[in-house]
């Protein structure tokens, strides 16, 4: 590990995207065939060694291992086998909003084969390394259950379910931990949702309480897994074991969803600085805690990502044990709800690291992000500098993205009323 995480092997985490759920066309997304990380499995681990990154979010897609009478994990093998090898620490998507066709959300075998998945994962992860691993069960329960069962963005398209889907996520969870549990004891578990802050509109008194119920969603998924809401579910304080959360700039709104505008100067005085959020969280569960996806597009960048880095480093002066930034998704990721086709043809570029639609062997750097680090403290970046600045000395490398016009549940080209906002 290192001076500033005691669990992982670098501060600054790469994510890559690995959804593979089916979306609101019935398509089959595949996210990590969509950015060709599975043919460049060692280029881009090799790439994350120059930027001193030696911890990565990867992603298991649950409906290509599991056949319903066998598991076959020959699409995760290239990761374990490229991890070892260069020295890169994995922790490990179980579910990233899909699994195989022949499972149904609804019903007890839904828990039941996601158990015996996971079981299945830690023993093929247990004969390929000696490594503590860490897993995400099931990544944004409290997410999935919104985008699956009250909006009906992915599939099964529900509305009106999302707290039954919850529950029934949770449940899944527990197992699956249990399960890989039986076969090694030492795993750590990670759980993923997104952080956020939402307020009442100005003059809207009567607002207000439905903003805070809102708000307080955001803790269901951790206080379900503790056991401390629906405790028939069967949660403990012994599954909550690190907390990650999720914060983009688009994590703080007006109810019911007018986004506070982070790029405005001055900026929405009721923005609340992100060391709060997080110290708020740790003070509720009191658990170590990562922030397992941030990033930006376009001109904020490096703004957003200098930023966030200070506000992790304030968060730790506060006693919040902040292990690690993950920046997510490493990789520009398609545009397209098809998961067919290069990606760098439908994205709109805002990462360090795209695909080449010319040569698919190869990643293109785009508009790379310069940090001056701590030379202390890797996770607090104090100056960023864009490429105009020639001759400044470069401490090391940090890529930072999100993408704007990616639609994520919907056909080409439809963007949320979030995206609109965004000048």
């Amino acid at each position: 590990m290192t001076a500033d995480s005691r669990l992982f092997r670098s501060f600054w985490m790469a994510g890559f995207e690995s959804s593979c759920h089916i979306n609101s066309r019935g398509e089959r997304l595949d996210l990590i065939a969509a950015t060709q990380h599975d043919q460049l499995i060692a280029e881009d681990y090799a790439r994350l060694e120059e930027m001193d990154i030696r911890t990565v979010r990867e992603g298991m897609r649950w409906h290509l291992i599991d056949r319903g009478r066998r598991m076959d994990f020959s699409s995760v093998l290239p990761m374990v086998e490229s991890a070892e090898q260069q020295g890169i620490q994995v922790i490990w998507n179980l579910c990233h909003y899909g699994w195989p066709e022949d499972v149904n959300l609804f019903t007890s075998g839904f828990v039941e084969r996601f158990a015996r998945y996971c079981g299945a994962v830690a023993r093929f992860i247990s004969e390929h390394t000696d490594t503590v691993p860490f897993y995400v069960p099931i990544n944004e329960i409290s997410f999935l259950a919104w985008a699956t069962g009250e909006k009906g963005y992915i599939f099964p398209y529900a509305r009106g379910r999302g707290g039954e889907i919850k529950q029934q996520l949770v449940r899944a969870a527990i197992a699956g931990m249990e399960a890989i549990w039986e076969v090694d004891p030492r795993a750590r578990m990670i759980h993923v949702d997104p952080l956020i802050h939402v307020i009442p509109p100005q003059g809207r008194p009567e607002l207000a309480r439905a903003a805070a119920d809102q708000r307080a969603r955001q803790f269901d998924a951790w206080d379900m897994l503790a056991g401390g809401l629906d405790p028939a579910l069967g949660g403990h304080p012994r599954y909550l074991d690190v907390i990650g959360v999720n914060f983009y700039h688009s994590n703080e709104w007006e109810y019911p969803d007018q986004r506070l505008r982070w790029e405005d100067v001055p900026r929405d005085r009721r923005w609340i600085p992100l060391r709060y959020l997080l110290a708020e969280v740790f003070d509720k569960y009191d658990r170590p805690m990562i922030l397992s996806e941030t990033s930006h597009f376009g001109a904020g960048r490096g703004r957003w990502i200098a930023e966030v880095a200070e506000e992790v480093h304030l968060a730790r002066e506060m006693g919040v044990p902040m292990e690690g930034i993950c920046i997510y998704p490493i990789i520009d990721r398609t545009r397209r709800t098809s998961s067919t086709g290069c990606c760098a043809r439908h994205t709109r570029t805002t990462s360090v690291a795209r695909c080449s639609h010319a040569d698919r062997n190869r990643r293109v750097f785009y508009f790379p992000l310069r940090v001056d680090a701590h030379p202390a403290l890797t996770g607090r970046a104090l100056v960023w500098r864009g490429p105009s600045d020639r001759g400044c000395s470069v401490f090391r490398w940090i890529p930072c993205l999100h993408m704007k016009d990616w639609n994520f549940f919907g056909p080409l080209g439809v963007r949320g009323p979030e995206d609109r906002a965004i000048p």
